[in-house]
């Protein structure tokens, strides 16, 4: 039926990164859009592409199929077909996945961060498929989850809540989050973030977003007179919390391999081994199935297997699961030999891989962990697919015209172009890109935001947006863009020169403190994806898979890590000649001058690892979510991981397979820190691949990881956690409970925002409050029992006149308090004041 037309049926399936999805209708493929991704409508079946350029190997490829709950027998056989087909067009070394509605599999889930929505109808039921960026909507949202958020269509009734989970009332040009009096925060920002993303992806970001909190609705009177106006009055009581129907995702040391043939037409199914599995098991000429426990079914298919075993795989695990008479959700993964996904190769005691091809590319050792993927970009292409210019985030090639302007005392200020590319942390932006598209002026305007940028000036930003927006007719796309968190076409655009400076202002006439030696990290391959991010200059800071820019008042040094590679030099020389005119002297790992160290403040340990430097682990780290309350350990797997993922309210566990680190946030409950312990002994006795009982246990705390639990993230950032302005969902809600979208509109609800204990303090001891100056004699150099009474010995600064302030700390109060934290501590140490 479907073998003749393969080459037609295939055509447009892309071989570039990113994310691909098709539904099966009519028994045919049919591509989703990509406004449309993240939606699945029950009565449907889809196929997902996911392509990643991976550490080293080149590409790797990933199919899942998705069967709705009300699809029809006919749909989810075309997909299984489908997606042999596909693996074959695409060289058989993706890994096939099954996922079933509600059981999605972690990996699957992360392709949505947002969170997944499942629509009533589809194809089969005879329901129409709903048009985005339109709105003449109206539906309820059922969100749950904490960690992968999900979102069903219910009926739009009173009825349909409960005190425990939270709704989202959609009524197209407005959305309405009703929070149950019993959920948490982070149910609670996880489902602001999905309703974000469906304002800003379904409504052109036209939508605006209202928060009641189920507990306090008098304080939203407007939103509860909207949402009775849908709903009718209330009338009794809601329903009680209804606990999550996750099911328990715990770790199974029971694993068997079976060899999986067919004699006579029969089925057969030998057991070879039980765990610990060996790799030397597997024979190139066979299939195996991998059974943990009836938790999941991994296929593995030998290169030298015959055609007709190959294509069969999928359909025998499907066989094998009714055989064993395990529920239907089921986990199944389908991976070739040579394309191993990780979670397999945990199943092992031992794994190596050969060194061969793997995936859709051919050998590719630039990217490394820690690294900014390469990617070239054909501008026409980008053009005629928006839905590949949405996948890259890059609506052309950052060729456009660059204007940039920078919040001075709360008005715009155009910036010289000569400094276009350097912005500083305690600095607000705009930048206006224009780009054309067939002779249409099109246009983004980036609000770039300093981590130590005031309230105030954030507000203006905001503000100045608006009139530059009302200035074009509203044509610009506004993209937010928070320090250090820079999407891909803003860094293209300032061409490999790209600098962030930690603290201080770049406004003309004002002299920033002298900072002494200042240090760079270079990320990047070319000037579409490099980056310098100005880091605290002590030798902690430095990360053998990198190239540092370290500056002082003589030289300037090109520190070349043992992992960088030579794309990675070139762009460190680069952008050394951005920072400075000086002088460059080459500095190769392994080989420093006394004077370098020196420089730094003296030797330490920084992320220098040999496993960072290769190009792919022989087993990749692993990050979880983890609980032991329920007496069993069980776990949550977070794929793709990045340090947002670590959660403060949970213990996160990190495999590194030679060792395991404990990372506990700092809202962590007693009874999780208590128990973590136990819970990584337990996680390394269950290891299906019979781990070492022995391996070493590292408990770190929330804002004191070592660089050997750092190196093992790809990006870093050391003052995530030290700055409250990042960390404002973390506060309970105040007055209405509103929460602010990121990125959302001005009429968003915003957080009350309390002065934090310290902020009271700074106030109370501070001048304007009527505080009193002391004599700088008696706060220099004295220890905390030296101090006088009512001094608060890590704010002594705050005792000093202004005179005496600048005098010893060499900047302004105003200006000091832009500079980043460790920065200040660095300023008041050699004052005497720390």
């Amino acid at each position: 039926m479907m073998d003749d037309d393969n080459q037609e049926t295939f055509k447009n399936v892309s071989q570039k990164p990113g994310l691909q999805i098709w539904t099966i209708n009519n028994m045919q493929m049919v591509p989703v859009p990509a406004q449309g991704f993240g939606n699945f409508f029950e009565g449907d079946c889809y196929i997902v592409l996911y392509i990643s350029q991976s550490k080293g190997s080149g590409q790797s490829a990933d199919i899942h199929y998705w069967i709705g709950n009300s699809s029809s027998q006919d749909e989810q056989g075309a997909a299984a077909i489908y997606v042999t087909q596909l693996d074959e067009h695409l060289g058989g070394t993706p890994v096939q996945h099954r996922e079933t509605q509600g059981n999605e599999s972690a990996l699957f889930r992360g392709y949505f961060k947002n969170g997944l929505i499942y629509k009533k109808g589809g194809v089969a039921s005879g329901f129409h498929h709903v048009d985005p960026n339109v709105y003449n909507v109206l539906r309820l949202l059922h969100v749950k989850g904490r960690k992968h958020v999900t979102a069903a269509e219910v009926e739009v009734s009173w009825n349909s809540f409960n005190n425990g989970d939270i709704f989202l009332l959609d009524m197209g040009k407005a959305i309405v989050q009703w929070n149950g009096p019993q959920s948490n925060r982070r149910e609670k920002l996880k489902a602001v973030l999905l309703a974000q993303d469906i304002r800003d992806r379904e409504r052109g970001g036209r939508a605006q977003i209202g928060v009641v909190e189920g507990g306090a609705e008098r304080d939203s009177p407007e939103l509860m007179k909207v949402m009775a106006a849908v709903l009718g009055q209330r009338s009794g009581q809601l329903k009680e919390a209804v606990p999550d129907d996750e099911p328990d995702q715990v770790q199974n040391a029971n694993v068997r391999l079976y060899q999986v043939f067919e004699n006579s037409g029969n089925l057969v199914v030998q057991e070879v081994a039980t765990q610990p599995l060996t790799q030397d098991l597997l024979h190139s000429s066979d299939c195996y199935i991998a059974d943990q426990g009836g938790s999941s079914v991994m296929v593995w298919k030998g290169k030298h297997a015959s055609k007709l075993e190959r294509q069969e795989a999928l359909n025998r695990a499907l066989g094998y699961i009714k055989a064993k008479k395990y529920p239907p959700s089921t986990s199944v993964d389908v991976m070739s030999e040579g394309g191993e996904s990780a979670m397999f190769k945990h199943l092992f005691k031992s794994w190596r891989d050969k060194e061969q091809t793997q995936g859709l590319g051919a050998t590719y050792n630039v990217g490394k962990i820690a690294k900014v993927d390469q990617v070239k970009f054909d501008v026409m292409e980008l053009h005629a697919r928006p839905e590949l210019a949405a996948q890259q985030r890059m609506v052309d090639d950052a060729s456009g015209d660059v204007k940039v302007w920078r919040i001075e005392n709360l008005e715009l200020a155009e910036v010289n172009p000569s400094t276009y590319g350097q912005f500083y942390g305690g600095d607000c932006y705009l930048v206006l890109y224009t780009y054309q598209i067939s002779n249409q002026q099109q246009y983004i305007l980036y609000m770039w935001q300093g981590r130590h940028a005031t309230q105030d000036e954030i507000t203006a930003c905001a503000f100045q947006a608006v009139n530059v927006d009302n200035k074009y007719k509203g044509a610009p796309v506004q993209v937010r863009v928070i320090m250090g968190k820079e999407p891909r076409h803003f860094l293209a655009i300032f061409k490999g020169k790209f600098i962030i400076f930690e603290g201080g202002t770049g406004r003309p006439g004002v002299v920033n403190p002298d900072r002494g030696p200042r240090l760079f990290q270079v990320r990047g391959t070319n000037e579409l994806n490099t980056k310098a991010t100005e880091v605290p200059a002590r030798a902690s800071s430095l990360n053998s898979n990198d190239v540092f820019v370290l500056q002082t008042d003589h030289v300037c040094n090109l520190w070349y890590g043992k992992g960088c590679s030579g794309d990675e030099r070139v762009m460190g020389r680069t952008m050394s000649e951005a920072l400075s005119k000086q002088d460059k002297q080459v500095v190769m790992e392994g080989q420093e001058p006394a004077e370098f160290w020196v420089a730094l403040g003296g030797k330490a340990p920084y992320a220098c690892d040999k496993r960072l430097q290769r190009e792919e682990p022989p087993h990749s780290p692993r990050l979880f979510e983890c609980s032991n309350q329920t007496g069993c350990f069980r776990m949550t797997e977070v794929d793709d991981y990045a340090q947002s993922d670590l959660d403060e309210d949970d213990v996160m566990l990190l495999d590194t397979w030679e060792e395991i680190f404990l990372w506990v946030g700092n809202s962590a409950n007693q009874y999780e820190m208590k128990e973590a312990w136990n819970s990584a002994q337990d996680y390394l006795r269950t290891h299906p691949a019979g781990r070492d009982p022995d391996t070493p246990i590292v408990s770190v705390k929330q804002g004191y990881e070592p660089p050997t639990f750092t190196g093992w993230f790809s990006a870093w950032d050391p003052h995530k956690w030290s700055d409250l302005s990042n960390s404002f969902f973390n506060k309970s809600p105040g007055g209405g409970g509103g929460y602010r979208a990121p990125g959302g509109p001005a009429g968003s609800p915003t957080p009350s925002n309390p002065e934090s204990p310290s902020t009271q303090r700074a106030q109370a001891l501070s001048p304007s409050s009527g505080g009193m100056y002391l004599d700088p004699e008696v706060l220099i150099n004295k220890s905390p029992s030296e101090l006088p009474q009512g001094v608060d010995p890590s704010r002594r600064e705050d005792h000093l006149s202004d005179a005496a302030f600048e005098n010893l700390l060499g900047t302004t109060r105003p200006d000091f308090k832009r500079l980043p934290k460790w920065r200040q501590s660095d300023l008041k140490k050699k004052a005497g004041l720390f």
